[in-house]
């Protein structure tokens, strides 16, 4: 009698399990995580959220108050996305990855393996979460495969030292960081008059800081990279032709295929180039390491960071954009925790100390009522940094055959730069490169 009883249980036991496991993965009706549930974390050194201390301290927290435990692998940007990619073959990937959309949306969730988390944005979320970073994490079919925790706005720097002596401080606005590029032309020649040498570089070696020339150029006529639905590469419009000719031309500017924007970064803290185009808040914080503080150069010059000159003086920044998407590992116990972790970090009381680990700034205004836009109002760099913030553009990096596209990018460049710098030279580099990019 009792091992037919006994039977009978385990017979009701795998009914339960097969019932259970016949909830769709990514449905909000799936079982809810019990308090024993563990999920893994993969993330790519984002801030601070690539420091086991910190992230050890938000997850414990989390744990603490969901019951859900959280086992965390640190990546790194030279091999990690191999990590992945092996995961994924082998059918071993973690519940969670912490990333940008164009991994998260344009390359795992478009090829399948992420779970569509379109069902955590309401309302609110939609219009509390800045417009670009929402959009980023959907895909054209209205699929969302990742929700945004931070973003950041890539800028510009120049060496304040240097322009004052060149009396080209008169050309920027040091209050609002802007500057139109007719301004920007006039800096470049005084600066040139002064130093009599190269003040600011397109870098071209490879695709490293390649959103600096790609925001430089686009940004002095209008121009544009892509287009509005991310489909299409247009950087061959006249708009952009004309900006690097203008480059080309300009005296105190050069084209260099020996470096790249870590390459430009030391050249500018070290006082031979007088402005960066490879820049964003992590140099702003200390350009080096090298024990100057925030905001100085080698020998104690100031840096300022500045938007991208355009004509109007009203820039678009590229933007990097980071947050968390769920493998589709068929277990909808432990998707519907790593919903639950998403929430925590993003859309809760404790979102702040999520952003603050990430030394970026909140990809949204409010979360669950706490006021997120005074996250840094402790930090005087980060504080100021804000203002950049509101210029963020069009993240356009998940644009169908993005790989390619940078490589095309800055072997154009290579190529303009070895031209006669004519505008026929200029628009035939420009038109075969975009084309490679549009995959013809």
């Amino acid at each position: 009698m009792k091992k037919v009883l006994a039977l009978i249980l385990a017979f009701c036991m795998i009914f339960a399990l097969t019932a259970c496991g016949s909830k769709t993965p990514a449905s909000t009706e799936s079982a809810a995580p019990s308090g024993g549930t563990e999920i893994t974390l993969w993330t790519y050194p984002i801030g601070n959220w690539g420091d086991e201390k910190t992230v050890k301290a938000l997850t414990d927290a989390f744990t603490a108050e969901t019951g859900i435990k959280v086992t965390v692998e640190y990546l790194t940007y030279k091999d990690g996305d191999d990590k992945v990619n092996t995961a994924i073959t082998a059918k071993k990937t973690p519940d969670l990855v912490m990333e940008g959309p164009e991994r998260l949306v344009s390359n795992w969730g478009a090829n399948g393996h992420m779970v569509d988390i379109s069902d955590l944005f309401d309302d609110t979320d939609k219009k509390e979460i800045n417009a670009a970073a929402l959009a980023a994490c959907f895909n054209a079919d209205g699929k969302a495969y990742e929700y945004p925790l931070v973003m950041t706005a890539h800028c510009m720097a120049v060496n304040y030292n240097a322009f004052v002596e060149a009396g080209a401080d008169q050309y920027i606005n040091k209050e609002t960081h802007t500057w139109t590029t007719e301004q920007f032309l006039k800096a470049v020649d005084a600066l040139y008059a002064k130093y009599g040498d190269t003040v600011g570089a397109v870098f071209c070696n490879g695709q490293g800081g390649d959103q600096g020339t790609r925001a430089l150029v686009n940004n002095l006529y209008g121009g544009t990279f892509t287009n509005a639905e991310h489909t299409a590469y247009t950087w061959d419009d006249a708009k952009n032709i004309k900006a690097l000719k203008t480059l080309y031309d300009q005296n105190g500017i050069a084209y260099d295929a020996s470096i790249v924007g870590g390459d430009e970064i030391a050249n500018f803290y070290n006082g031979i180039f007088k402005m960066a185009f490879c820049w964003n808040i992590a140099q702003q914080l200390n350009p080096n390491s090298a024990g100057n503080g925030a905001g100085k150069t080698a020998n104690g010059d100031e840096i300022v960071f500045m938007a991208f000159p355009s004509e109007d003086g009203t820039a678009k920044l590229q933007g990097g954009i980071w947050g968390f998407g769920i493998f589709d590992n068929g277990d909808a116990a432990k998707i519907e925790a790593s919903k639950k972790f998403i929430k925590y970090m993003c859309d809760s009381a404790k979102t702040v100390d999520a952003v603050r680990a990430s030394n970026f700034f909140a990809a949204r205004s409010a979360a669950e009522g706490t006021d997120l836009s005074k996250v840094w109002a402790d930090n005087e760099v980060m504080n100021e940094y804000t203002k950049l913030m509101p210029m963020l553009g069009d993240y356009y990096q998940v644009t169908t055959n993005w790989a390619t596209a940078r490589t095309a990018w800055w072997n154009m460049l290579q190529k303009v730069g070895a031209s006669d710098g004519s505008e026929a030279a200029i628009t035939a580099a420009v038109n075969e490169f975009c084309g490679q990019a549009n995959g013809k």
